[in-house]
């Protein structure tokens, strides 16, 4: 039998400090506060800047925490158990930004921008806007919220489509495309922007495959 503080909860209406908590869960994950000229300080607010990495072992050139020549399961399990800090700091995080309300607040503004879109509710939008700094975390916030049944299988596919193009988009796009930016003969933004937009786009197309082609597979779910 459902208690009345679980039917309290249900019926909860998002105040004004839920809505400052989705604010900072969204500028904490977004990567906005990353490297920002002239604000440097501003890094110690973001999700990438307190994940930290690791140093180097000996020769940076040859050698990592993985140590020299280390190849098959081993080193690919010692690669995996690297991500667990970063995946536990996001987690925890969110239980603090659920906690003040965030996730609802999400579900309350989001809901009218990703329903149309990607078919998904607002709740999802925080998954999302982790994964563009890391993709382990935003996995991770993907799965806790399957798991806790508020979202279905057809919602998990249509993120993952999300997710998985152009992963880690912020992070990976300065990091690694940074090398290419002197060959760019348009703003730094411009690809990045289309990116983004086409992380909607590859989403887009498979919710129409899941609701067409594969619709059999979900007509169980709400």
């Amino acid at each position: 039998m459902e208690t009345g503080s679980a039917k309290a909860r249900e019926h909860w209406t998002p105040g004004i400090g839920a809505y400052l908590a989705l604010i900072v869960a969204i500028l904490f994950f977004s990567g906005l506060f990353l490297n920002v000229e002239g604000a440097k300080w501003l890094g110690a607010f973001d999700f990438t800047t307190l994940g930290g990495k690791f140093g180097t072992i000996k020769d940076a050139a040859r050698a990592t925490f993985l140590g020299e020549g280390g190849t098959g399961a081993k080193a690919g399990f010692l690669f995996a158990l690297s991500l667990v800090p970063t995946v536990m700091l996001a987690l925890g995080l969110l239980e603090i930004f659920t906690h003040y309300g965030a996730i609802r607040a999400a579900h309350k503004l989001l809901t009218p921008l990703l329903k149309p879109l990607l078919g998904i509710p607002g709740r999802c939008g925080l998954a999302l806007i982790t994964d563009l700094q890391s993709t382990d975390a935003g996995a991770a916030l993907t799965k806790e919220l399957h798991d806790e049944k508020q979202i279905g299988k057809k919602d998990v596919v249509i993120m993952a489509a999300w997710q998985y193009s152009g992963a880690g988009l912020i992070n990976n796009y300065f990091a690694i495309g940074s090398a290419l930016f002197v060959s760019l003969s348009v703003p730094v933004l411009v690809p990045l922007v289309l990116m983004f937009v086409l992380k909607f786009v590859g989403a887009a197309v498979v919710r129409l495959v899941l609701a067409t082609v594969y619709k059999q597979d979900f007509q169980h779910e709400k």
